[in-house]
């Protein structure tokens, strides 16, 4: 029995983790543009954003000791994701042939 406690607790954080990334991708998409981006591309998006954000606010020399923290640090960092998307794309304009 106590070689079960790992594996749930990992599943566990596991779907914590996928949870933060669909809110913060929604979070971002309701901020950048007014609406989501679907659950998978939320999800790509927040967890991405977490990722860049944990980069960005440890640069900065902040930390989070929480759900809130975290959910806030992936949200800009999902912003920050969209804005470079949006500037490498050239402001989201789409090229005729």
């Amino acid at each position: 029995m106590p070689t079960e406690l790992p594996t749930v607790h990992a599943m566990l954080s596991l779907l914590w983790f996928l949870l933060i990334g669909v809110v913060s991708g929604w979070l971002a998409g309701q901020l950048w543009k007014g609406r989501g981006f679907g659950l998978a591309g939320n999800m790509v998006i927040g967890i991405l954003g977490a990722v860049i954000g944990g980069f960005v606010f440890r640069m900065l020399g902040l930390s989070t000791s929480n759900s809130c923290g975290t959910l806030i640090t992936a949200t800009v960092g999902a912003l920050i994701l969209l804005f470079a998307v949006q500037r490498i794309d050239g402001g989201g304009r789409r090229r005729r042939r």
